[in-house]
């Protein structure tokens, strides 16, 4: 029952309780050290038993193999053979962030962009070759690619394939600042994957912006009436206070649930639609930040909304939620405007298809009808679209729906 140690991933970090009764006698995996799936990390022997160290040539990623169980005595006088150690088994390296080895993730898709299919023994060669898929000329039935084609290519000498580009190593960054004007600081899981992330969500889904201004007045005049009717609990504190943000996640999910063809995400050969609105909200922690998710948003109500985002953000904040939490989602809504941005355009977070960027709410001038000029609070926001999903068009409907529900916020309390 007492706490082994602690699991930390990308995303949350969880405890892990002793099963039996024992005591602990080895740790074979440092703090801060990445452990492959299958890996033995520390060995609990039972109280009173003797201490063993670990076997020679043991590292951190092998798997010790269950001890050899001695053949049944036949009686008194029977004999029993020592058992053979075995060697223990190495777990192949793993990239600990992809774990999962496919011949997608290692050869590529086997279908290019211009539909043609590529055999995968035909993918593996014009990788190990540097050969460009695009550039070959295919000989097998209904257009494939086989390998004879590579073979004829690398005959020729085709021209091996770009390399992707790569940034400025470790090395090169330090030299251009003089030595001990900077602190290094060493990057954990959390900022590495975001990193990676962002990095391939600007690569590979070809993001478009489309801009506007809501009008806030409605609004926050109905956020203050329910929240100045909100009942008071033992303690005398409000029921429950809800925020512009709280509004916001539901003014989106009704948009989404009026504009159906955006509530989907691309699946590479197909899109996915959703029969509910799943709003990802960016939650801002120290060193990165992560995006719970609330699950079908157009049929919750504001003060279930409010205690869903509060609830998760605490956790988040504690690396303690489950995956179920933060994984999925068709749109994320990420609110800088307590910081003071006016506007901005975030990246979307894959495989999600867009992201709402708020800036700050603030007193704006408006022209009126008659010509004259009055004050109101205003905000801009930014929708980030992913083109092989949403259109222009299409992306300009949910935003239109969005801000239609923002500035008639009674249809968002029935």
């Amino acid at each position: 029952g007492d706490n082994l140690f602690e699991i930390e991933t990308d995303k949350t970090s969880m405890e892990v309780p002793a099963t039996s009764v024992g005591v602990l006698t080895e740790i074979r995996v440092p703090a801060g050290a990445v452990a492959p799936v299958g890996a033995v990390v520390a060995v609990l022997a039972e109280a009173g038993a003797p201490l063993q160290s670990a076997p020679a040539g043991h590292s951190s990623a092998s798997i010790a193999p269950p001890p050899p169980k001695a053949p049944a005595a036949a009686g008194a006088s029977a004999r029993v053979e020592p058992a053979r150690a075995e060697p223990a088994r190495a777990v192949p390296p793993l990239d600990p962030f992809h774990p999962i080895r496919t011949p997608p993730k290692n050869f590529g898709p086997a279908r290019l962009p211009g539909g043609r299919t590529v055999t995968p023994l035909a993918r593996r060669l014009a990788v190990e070759a540097g050969i460009d898929l695009g550039r070959i000329a295919s000989s097998g039935p209904h257009g494939r690619i086989v390998a004879r084609d590579v073979e004829s290519a690398v005959a020729r000498g085709a021209e091996p394939a770009a390399a992707p580009p790569t940034g400025l190593t470790a090395e090169r960054v330090r030299s251009v600042y003089a030595p001990g004007s900077y602190e290094e600081i060493a990057v954990d899981s959390m900022r590495r994957t975001i990193a990676a992330r962002l990095v391939e969500a600007k690569q590979i889904v070809p993001h478009f912006y489309l801009t506007c201004e809501v009008a806030l007045d409605r609004i926050e005049a109905v956020r203050a009436e329910a929240n100045a009717s909100a009942g008071r609990d033992e303690d005398g504190a409000p029921a429950y206070k809800l925020s512009l943000n709280d509004f916001l996640i539901k003014a989106l999910a009704r948009a989404l649930d009026r504009v159906p063809a955006a509530n989907a995400v691309w699946a590479e050969d197909r899109i996915l639609r959703f029969r509910s609105a799943d709003i990802a909200v960016a939650v801002a922690l120290d060193g990165g930040l992560i995006t719970p998710v609330i699950r079908a948003a157009e049929t919750k109500t504001l003060t279930a909304i409010s205690a869903e985002v509060r609830g998760l953000a605490a956790r988040a904040r504690e690396r303690r939620l489950k995956p179920a939490e933060y994984q999925g989602g068709v749109t994320t809504l990420s609110n800088l405007g307590m910081y003071g941005v006016r506007e901005f355009a975030a990246i979307i977070n894959p495989p999600q298809s867009s992201l709402l960027a708020v800036g700050a709410a603030e007193r704006r001038p408006v022209e009126t009808n008659d010509g004259g000029v009055r004050f109101e609070a205003r905000m801009t926001v930014t929708l980030s679209c992913d083109h092989r999903v949403v259109d222009g068009a299409l992306g300009a409907q949910l935003l239109a729906a969005f801000k239609q529900a923002v500035e008639h916020p009674i249809g968002l309390l029935v």
